[in-house]
């Protein structure tokens, strides 16, 4: 039997291409403003570069252009990252998939962890600050389902801080697009060495789940493609 073969991964410029693309429908100007921060810092690198290096002109425009592409790709990363948010709010699982934007040291579960008819939901992410579950929907839906998995979070891992977090626009609540910082900034009670206990007994409690579907309705996949395109893979 052939052996099938494995789909090619795009290219590193074809992502960036995706990406470019999947971000200019939510931000027009995106093109304007990524060249006016290459011209800006690139003629600022040149000049700095021209006066203060004894390295002549020449180099001085190749070092403008580098520090002018690194400015460009930094401002699209972030613009990149908003706009990925901005078209996945309000869809379920929208918190945990801008979540998994967190680099190592990080657990993100991709599938919710408790929801209900009215597909409010509640993710899990665990960490340097703990255990943090993330409510996604109705806040007063919420507030029995983020008990009960304080609960049983509480049963399997009392030492471990637990962090409730809410998502939307309220009183009380965090935007989407600022989800990343407010659970940066939780804190760090939690050292790398005691993750792999934590995430074990964190395992024995979903064992013991029942299995349930996955909530219907649009998931935020464009943002798993964002990740893997701003991190080059």
């Amino acid at each position: 039997m052939a052996k099938t073969k494995k789909p090619k991964k795009p290219s590193r410029i074809k992502q960036i291409r995706q990406s470019y693309t999947m971000t200019r429908k939510s931000d027009p100007q995106v093109g304007l403003v990524l060249l006016g921060w290459f011209l800006g810092v690139g003629i600022v690198g040149a000049l700095i570069a021209f006066f203060l290096l004894p390295d002549g002109p020449i180099f001085a425009v190749v070092f403008g252009i580098l520090v002018g592409l690194l400015a460009a790709l930094i401002v699209f990363g972030r613009r990149a990252q908003r706009a990925a948010l901005s078209q996945i709010e309000g869809k379920p699982g929208a918190a945990a998939a801008a979540l998994g934007m967190l680099k190592r040291g990080w657990n993100i579960n991709p599938q919710p962890i408790a929801f209900n008819k009215q597909q409010d939901i509640v993710s899990r992410v665990v960490g340097p600050p703990g255990i943090v579950l993330i409510g996604e929907g109705n806040p007063h839906r919420l507030k029995p389902l983020l008990a009960a998995e304080r609960r049983k979070h509480e049963r399997v891992a009392s030492e471990t801080p637990i962090h409730e977090v809410l998502i939307g626009n309220g009183p009380d609540q965090v935007p989407l697009n600022r989800v990343l910082k407010h659970v940066r900034k939780l804190g760090k009670s939690v050292k790398p060495a005691q993750m792999t206990d934590i995430l074990q007994r964190i395992r024995a409690l979903d064992a013991n789940r029942s299995s349930i579907p996955v909530p219907k309705g649009p998931l935020p996949t464009s943002m798993k493609g964002m990740r893997q395109n701003m991190r080059g893979r």
